[in-house]
């Protein structure tokens, strides 16, 4: 069967590796149910609880956003080993059914496709970010906020990627430089059900990676309960984060539970789960969380 092949190597060094059709059409229906089925949220930046960084200014993130296995607020400045992972990463809702079981056949491939030395002791993509790309409504107009730019993700492993809706241009590119901007090393167009798994030093360490645009040809609106936001493209980016470095809610310092405190209450007035999290120790949750977030 399909599902079982090899990934492709697009180029001619290890660590990089493109599977299209890697969620077939049964299973790509029951994803979707699942992914469609989540209500994402808008985060700000920066905490509303401390200054804000110097020549830093507060803004919303340039999509919602939806997290699994454990949530990394931008409030709280991500996952940033090894000094950044003390009250990074926030304990989220477990994996629904589908999405395990695309989980199980991705950490099988990595541990194919790579050698020993790029496999963290103990790896597996317990983390997932949901990105929903699309367009956001400014008062009469729509303007495109598909893209994202340069960066890397620090998680220790290999990265897997699967993409949902319009096909997206992904960029491999060299730091920027004095002398003019990021040089791009490799692209690759992700396609609808596609999966991209990379890692190791050159692909995960060395280079960068950004979204440079996701294309509109085929018309694609997803169904996402956001509020003047119109999603075009899902994308779950899996990655593995030590459990040492998962903290439940309630175990997080005291600035860090105020700097989260109302996306929680708002996840809370969706999700059994956050509503549980919150709940005082010994006492049953219930949904009668009052919330006053603003951007839900």
């Amino acid at each position: 069967m399909r599902r079982n092949l090899p990934p492709r190597n697009p180029s001619p060094n290890t660590g990089l590796f493109y599977v299209p059709r890697f969620v077939p059409g049964p299973d790509r229906a029951e994803v979707m149910e699942t992914l469609l089925a989540l209500k994402p949220l808008w985060e700000d930046r920066y905490s509303h609880q401390r200054p804000l960084p110097p020549r830093a200014e507060q803004r919303r993130l340039l999509r919602p956003v939806y997290w699994l296995g454990n949530w990394q607020f931008a409030c709280l400045d991500y996952y940033r080993p090894p000094q950044g992972t003390r009250d990074r990463c926030v304990r989220a809702e477990p994996y629904p059914a589908p999405l395990a079981r695309l989980v199980s056949r991705m950490e099988a491939l990595a541990r194919r496709s790579f050698a020993p030395r790029d496999l963290p002791r103990d790896w597996r993509l317990n983390t997932c970010l949901v990105n929903y790309y699309g367009s956001t409504l400014a008062g009469e107009r729509w303007i495109d906020t598909a893209r994202v730019g340069e960066h890397k993700d620090f998680e220790p492993g290999p990265v897997a990627s699967i993409s949902f809706g319009e096909r997206a241009l992904f960029q491999f590119v060299s730091s920027r430089s004095r002398s003019g901007p990021a040089r791009v090393v490799l692209q690759q167009w992700l396609e609808d059900g596609a999966l991209q798994l990379f890692g190791g030093p050159r692909w995960k360490e060395d280079l960068f990676h950004r979204v440079q645009r996701v294309e509109k040809k085929q018309g694609t609106v997803f169904p996402v309960a956001v509020e003047g936001f119109r999603v075009r493209r899902i994308n779950l980016t899996f990655r593995y984060v030590p459990e040492a470095h998962v903290t439940p809610y309630a175990r997080l310092g005291p600035q860090a539970r105020g700097d989260v405190r109302e996306y929680m209450e708002a996840l809370a007035t969706r999700s059994p789960f956050f509503a549980r999290e919150l709940a005082p120790p010994g006492e049953a949750s219930g949904f009668s969380v009052s919330v006053h977030f603003k951007g839900t």
